[in-house]
């Protein structure tokens, strides 16, 4: 690791990695308490993601007979697609304003954007294309996570910033806990809640936490607006003079970045951030529906199970992050992000089918057709919920592709738990050590796009693949993808540097 000064490798979760030798002046203060406030912004993101992507799927059903899983893999790509547009326009307008006037803006159009969400219900016609267009606002808004990065790579020196992303990312994963946990309490509302008329808003499982959603956003704007300064330090922790701030102790950063970037360690580190971004937009787009189709779940039992498991895998993700700050000291940055991928490999190796069990058959819909059971039916009949369970018939596959069993589910779950934050974290630390001290907004929208990107073609690439092929193709195809990464990593490995180690200024 670079050789500054010793930094402390037993900082706490939250806690700041400061050097021992900083001054604990009113700048310094106001330095991490802007910080901090980034830190919420992203977990205040990250909830406003996960409180609805368990329940998108029934929502989906309900409010729109003519949706398909294939349409849900469009929903879902709708928010990534939204945030791909906003993350290089959000980072650009960082660069050259300050950080809190981009950031006001996307969080504003992400609260009406769930507004919306919530509504999608009303319109008599058409309201699978309402809640499609509504999770791509919400994605727009999201697009303000470059302009987090971007703060945070700006205002942390290069010791201080593998421990400040960790510190991020484990906001995030808090997020992604208490999102799905608020969505499967919520769960117990129901699908049909209780109708305010003056409003005309269905209160349900569904729409509530939207709503909540947005109301975190109005919390997040006011932090912003009341907190948020602007800082921008170099990678020796000296103030520097960035066009969006100004102080008399700075120093120019024209003196510092006049050496070129690794554009190949930019461009390899943006491919491998899409295919890790990409593989984990499948794990989360297909999870319900997987669930539903081999363990013959309803729709408020996936909602609810899935809830929990995104939970603990959240849980698990701040252990992750914990072991991260102390290992990445050791051992380096690279040498984690290679072992994620690694892991990942396996969560999704060990989710391919096998065995001789077959997954239920989902009969309910074929009516007058000789291929209902009476046992079928007595079994349809005993179904309070009225809601059929087991694989639709119409996906061929599920007749002669073995079922995956539950343990197999929960094995991979935890992998991927393990793997995907390592390789999170790893990814955009080295990009913005990489990138060095000059703004990085613009850098950070598109490494954000890229993961946009991912997010977007994931979701519409597993779940054609899954409803035609089924599972053994689409995790198949994955686990090729993985070893891909894998391979890539490898042959650039020696040029994922830092940028002031890569030009002599600090040793490696």
């Amino acid at each position: 690791m670079p050789q500054l000064v010793d930094s402390n490798t037993t900082a706490p979760l939250l806690r700041d990695d400061a050097s021992s030798d900083d001054f604990q002046d009113e700048h310094y203060k106001s330095r991490w308490r802007s910080i901090r406030v980034m830190y919420f912004t992203m977990f205040l993101s990250s909830v406003g993601f996960t409180i609805v992507i368990t329940s998108i799927w029934p929502y989906l059903q309900k409010i729109d007979d003519s949706a398909n899983a294939t349409f849900l893999g469009w929903v879902v790509a709708a928010y990534s697609l939204g945030q791909m547009v906003a993350s290089p326009i959000f980072g650009l307008w960082s660069n050259y304003r300050q950080s809190r006037e981009p950031l006001v803006c996307s969080i504003f159009i992400n609260l009406s954007a769930n507004i919306y969400y919530a509504y999608a219900y009303l319109p008599t016609a058409n309201n699978k294309f309402h809640m499609l267009i509504s999770r791509a606002f919400v994605g727009f808004g999201a697009g303000n996570v470059a302009v987090v990065r971007s703060y945070v790579a700006g205002a942390t020196s290069l010791k201080e910033r593998t421990s400040a992303m960790a510190n991020m990312s484990a906001c995030q994963a808090l997020g992604f806990i208490l999102g799905p946990a608020l969505q499967a309490a919520l769960s117990f509302i129901g699908e049909h809640g209780f109708t305010v008329n003056i409003l005309k808003l269905q209160l349900n499982m569904y729409t509530t936490p939207a709503l909540l959603a947005a109301a975190f956003g109005l919390i997040n704007i006011l932090l912003v607006v009341l907190v948020l300064r602007e800082h921008h330090i170099d990678d020796n922790g000296r103030h520097v003079q960035a066009i969006n701030y100004t102080a008399d102790d700075s120093v120019n950063i024209s003196e510092e970045t006049n050496e070129s970037i690794d554009q190949v360690a930019v461009l390899t580190s943006n491919i491998l951030f899409f295919i890790i971004m990409f593989i984990f937009a499948v794990f989360e787009t297909i999870a319900t529906p997987l669930s539903m189709d081999m363990f013959a779940w309803t729709r408020r039992e996936a909602v609810l199970y899935n809830g929990i498991i995104i939970c603990c895998i959240g849980f698990e993700s701040i252990l992750v992050f914990l072991v991260v700050k102390v290992v990445s000291k050791r051992v380096g940055d690279r040498p984690v992000l290679l072992a994620g991928l690694a892991i990942i490999f396996c969560g999704f190796f060990i989710l391919l089918p096998w065995g001789n069990h077959y997954p239920k058959i989902q009969w309910a819909d074929v009516k007058n057709n000789s291929l209902v059971s009476r046992t079928s039916e007595a079994t349809i009949a005993s179904n309070s919920s009225l809601d059929p369970t087991g694989c639709p018939y119409e996906q061929t596959w599920c007749q002669y592709t073995p079922a995956i069993y539950l343990a197999q589910y929960i094995s991979s779950d935890i992998l991927i738990g393990v793997g995907y934050p390592a390789c999170n974290v790893m990814s955009y630390t080295l990009y913005s050590k990489i990138l060095g001290p000059k703004p990085q907004g613009v850098y950070m929208g598109w490494l954000t796009a890229s993961g946009s990107g991912a997010r977007t073609l994931g979701p519409v690439f597993v779940s054609q693949v899954y409803t035609i092929l089924g599972p053994r193709w689409a995790f198949s195809l994955i686990c090729g993808m993985v070893v891909g990464a894998i391979i890539l990593l490898s042959s650039v490995y020696h040029r994922l540097l830092a940028f002031s180690v890569r030009h002599g200024r600090i040793v490696d």
